[in-house]
């Protein structure tokens, strides 16, 4: 069976973009997207971003030898997104050294910023504990902020 084939965005120079569509289960009663959802959204747009970038990526957090864990993340929420909206999540890598990225994402519906966020992520092994991002990752990271 062939494999299915996933939309994983694009860049755009230095940004990522991810498109996306708001799907019923994304909304509250009110039919407006539930904020911990935009959450979903950006997570979803820098793991398309990662395999984009390198090759292993899939395959090191299959074999539980990375994951990347949210360190801190601020988020400003500017407007809603509603049911079958369909939003744009660009992502800029603003750092990338040691066992540390660092991104802004912006979440856009029909051109006009409704969510931004800065997160710091940490790279972890199975255990929990802080490892370096792995050199062919870090290299594509770097390569993308210049």
């Amino acid at each position: 069976m062939p494999e299915a084939r996933v939309n994983p965005g694009a860049f755009d120079g230095r940004v990522h973009v991810f498109p996306l569509r708001v799907y019923y289960e994304d909304t509250d009663a009110g039919g407006v997207v539930y904020y911990a959802n935009y959450l979903r959204f950006a997570e979803r747009a820098r793991t398309e971003m990662m395999h984009l970038l390198a090759k292993e990526y899939g395959r090191l957090v299959a074999d539980g030898a990375l994951a990347f864990a949210v360190r801190r993340c601020e988020a400003d929420f500017l407007g809603p997104a509603r049911l079958d909206d369909v939003l744009e999540v660009r992502t800029t890598v603003t750092e990338a050294r040691g066992s540390t990225v660092a991104a802004e994402q912006v979440i856009r519906r029909q051109g006009r910023e409704i969510t931004r966020l800065k997160v710091r992520l940490a790279c972890i092994n199975r255990a929990g504990r802080p490892i370096r991002v792995p050199a062919e990752l870090r290299h594509a990271l770097n390569t993308v902020m210049s």
